[in-house]
Order: structure tokens, then sequence, then C-alpha cells
């Protein structure tokens, strides 16, 4: 058999599932024939580990990212870095760390071994992602916005590969009227469900006044995440009612999306917004009409559904995007909802994921 590719896959953690679980499908699902996945993080912590070491693949503790102070050790430190790269023989280096660090992949430079790094979020801020960027191989984003907004000068390092998803695990959902955690609707209510960690960029204060400014239909407006959050605690205390339910985080987020008639994400254009909300997809997966704020990640999402984008932060422009599904009659909003499924199972599937990740790495070799 023909020497396979030796490909690290550096993460700070496995604290939370998060990027943890996209690392998870590449380990688990990348070719074995071809390839030799190894996996780096700095400890052993978090529940989402145990997951990892299920994998039965070679693991490595060690902290890649080396801490800027003392300057006149940084060094030392990167050549360290350089060391463990190089005794271990990694073909390439792909490294789903969230900050701006640049010694590893200075680290990477200095071993002659092709890294990539991928963008996760909208945040910048500072002159170490430029450095971070300079000294990789390849980038990859996943979404569009990150090409013009971080990238233009270096598009030839681009390779646009959005998460992928185990479309195989959803399906188009029968309307349900109540749920096992004891949630019930009426026939008669239009169903509005948002998923998301409460945090004050996510703007579900929007959602909840557009929501609560339309008459025309019996609206109940379902907010699933985890609302332990001050701003969460804020929301609860002026909204919650029978008609504006906070459920908590849950784990059985389908019984929540089987209510729905439509999903909203209304998070606001500020900050780090969104770098490829999952949520949504999971909502069009099965088999719910999606709204969404017309920015960064979201627009990806509903690219060819220019109907369903709001402006974010404008309670008018959601309460009209929302009266636009409510007058659909049953038969055009199935439709939509089927067309935002076929286009989710397209595009954001974890095979073709694996499959454009597959070809970066047999691409880096060969140059």
């Amino acid at each position: 058999m023909a020497k396979r590719i030796k490909i690290l896959y550096t993460i700070p953690n496995f604290d939370t599932a998060g990027s943890g679980k996209v690392v998870y499908d590449l380990v688990k699902y990348i070719d074995k024939t071809k390839f030799e996945p190894h996996i780096c993080c700095m400890h052993t912590k978090g529940k989402f580990f145990k997951e990892i070491e299920a994998l039965d693949v070679p693991f490595h503790l060690f902290t890649v990212a080396s801490k800027y102070r003392p300057f006149f050790t940084l060094p030392f430190r990167v050549l360290k870095t350089r060391k463990f790269f190089k005794k271990h023989k990694f073909d390439v280096i792909h490294s789903w760390h969230w900050s701006s660090d640049f010694t590893e992949p200075l680290a990477a430079k200095l071993s002659g071994i092709p890294f990539v790094y991928t963008k996760k979020a909208m945040g910048w801020g500072n002159k170490a992602w430029r450095w971070r960027s300079q000294l990789s191989s390849k980038i990859i984003t996943i979404n569009e916005d990150m090409k013009t907004q971080f990238f233009s000068n270096m598009t030839d390092k681009i390779e646009a590969i959005p998460i992928g998803l185990h479309t195989n695990d959803f399906g188009i959902l029968e309307k349900s009227f109540s749920n096992a955690d004891g949630f019930s609707v009426e026939k008669d209510e239009f169903i509005i469900v948002s998923i998301a960690n409460l945090v004050d960029v996510k703007g579900i204060e929007f959602l909840i006044e557009a929501a609560k400014q339309i008459t025309s239909v019996k609206i109940k407006v379902f907010i699933v995440g985890d609302d332990s959050s001050d701003y969460a605690k804020g929301l609860k205390q002026q909204y919650e009612s029978s008609q504006i339910v906070f459920t908590g985080k849950k784990q059985d987020i389908k019984s929540y999306l089987a209510l729905a008639d439509v999903f909203v994400i209304p998070t606001k254009d500020v900050g780090r917004k969104e770098g490829q909300p999952i949520a949504p997809i999971e909502a069009m997966l099965s088999g719910r009409t999606v709204l969404g704020s017309e920015i960064s990640g979201i627009k990806d999402i509903l690219q060819p559904f220019q109907d369903c984008l709001f402006t974010s932060s404008s309670v008018e422009s959601i309460k009209e995007k929302l009266e636009y599904i409510i007058q659909l009659d049953d038969n055009k909003r199935q439709d939509l909802a089927r067309r935002m499924y076929d286009f989710a199972v397209e595009n954001y599937n974890i095979e073709k994921s694996i499959a454009m990740h597959k070809n970066l790495y047999l691409n880096l070799i060969k140059s």
C-alpha cells in the first residue's frame, strides 16, 4: 500500500462539541487508505473528549500555539513546536485554533510542512490574523464574506469549504402539536422557533417584538437554548409569557422543529456575528422554512431564498417577512420548505465537505 498522507489536526481542546465535532467527522470519515489522521490538543478535559478517544487514532498532548511573552524566549518556543512537527513527519497540518496565533504556522513554515487553518468566525481585529494568514499555505473559509472582508489580497490561498452535516440523520418532519418535554400548541397558532445560545448578538428581542406586533394570527414563540446569561435573564424577565416560551437548553431539537411553522435566526450585524450557523441548516433539513438576518453566514444559507432575508435588528423587517410566510397558502409554504430542504442536502452534506478537504490535502502534497 502506498504511503498514507499524515495529517495533524490541531485544536485547543474538546471542552464542547462545536469545532470538535467537525474535527471528529473529518478524522472519522476521511479515507484511511489514503490518509493517516492525527489529533493534537492541550488537554484531555471535556465531555466530548470521550468521543474523540473512541476514534482510536494517534493523539498528541502538546501546545502548538506558543505564548508570545516573554518575547526574547519566543523563538525557543517556536522551535520546540517545529521539533514536534518534524519528529512525527506530518505531511499537512490543519489548525482549528479559534485565535489569531501565528506561532503555529511559523513553526510549520520552518518545518517545511504545508499549513492550513479554517476561519470559523467573523472576528479579525489585529495584525496577528494577517501574519497567521500570510504564513499559511491555504485558508479555508466557511462563508462568502470572509473572502472579501479578510482575504481580498490573497485569494489564491482561499478554499471555500462549508461545514458538512450528516443529512441522513434528518428528514422532513411531520407537523406536531406537542412534544416529549410537555410543550403543546394549538392548531390555530402560528409557531415560531429560534434555537441559539442566548447572548446579546443573537438579537432575540427584535424577533420577539416583531412577533408581538402581528395580529392577523395567534402567534407563539419558542426560544430554545442556554438561558443562563444575563442577557437571557433580562429577556425572560421582560417577555416570558404563555406566548413567548423560553425552554432552556435542549438536546432533542427535532421535537421543537416539529412544532414550528417557521424557524428564525435574527442575529445582529455586530461583533463576531455568524461564521456558518448550524441551527438554520438543521431546520431546513427538517423541512422547515427559515427566515434570517441579511448578514455574513446566514446570507450563504439563504442565498437562493432572498425573500426570506430581513434587515438585521429591524423589527419592522422581521415582521414583514413573518407576515410574508403567514400569508402563503399551505402548498406554497410546503414547496418553499421543500426547496430549502433540497438546497441544504445538496450544499451542506458531510460527504461533500470530506471530499473537498481530501482534494485540498492532495493538492497541497502535489504542489
